[in-house]
């Protein structure tokens, strides 16, 4: 069996100067940064879920587009979180999806994700810091909610 000829290669160029970044102090600053990273074409149709990648500094360093679904769900590779978190040297993460059906109460199911997201940042030192779902009027965080 032949080995492939595969060469992996990791860059991180910064546009930005790190005082430039937009800092996140409040879940407000979060649904505001976030609302400019969905796409307001399928907002309403399609769920969606992106996830914010922040240094020690609560600044952002960019957003990943991890998913699109359907009507009421989307899928979540933790994998794909993490791996993207930690090629950009994120300390931090915020998650958010979209609600099409515009209910801000999360399911079973957002909880079930989000306890497994924190565990698994735990494990990497990369802190969860909120989910945030938004719907078109309105943003529910699990940090406000105290359930994080």
């Amino acid at each position: 069996m032949k080995l492939p000829n595969i060469t992996l290669s990791v860059k991180y160029s910064e546009e930005v100067k790190q005082s430039e970044l937009l800092k996140i102090a409040t879940s407000n600053d979060v649904n505001d940064a976030l609302r400019k990273c969905f796409n307001k074409d399928t907002f309403l149709i399609q769920e969606q879920f992106i996830v914010l990648m922040l240094n020690n500094a609560n600044r952002i360093l960019g957003y990943y587009n991890l998913s699109y679904g359907g009507l009421t769900q989307t899928v979540v590779d933790l994998r794909l979180i993490f791996s993207t978190a930690i090629k950009c040297f994120a300390t931090a993460i915020i998650i958010s999806h979209n609600h099409p059906s515009g209910t801000l109460q999360p399911s079973q199911a957002d909880k079930i994700i989000t306890k497994k997201i924190k565990e698994a940042g735990t494990l990497l030192d990369i802190r969860l810091l909120d989910h945030v779902i938004l719907t078109e009027e309105n943003y529910f965080s699990f940090a406000d909610e105290g359930i994080l």
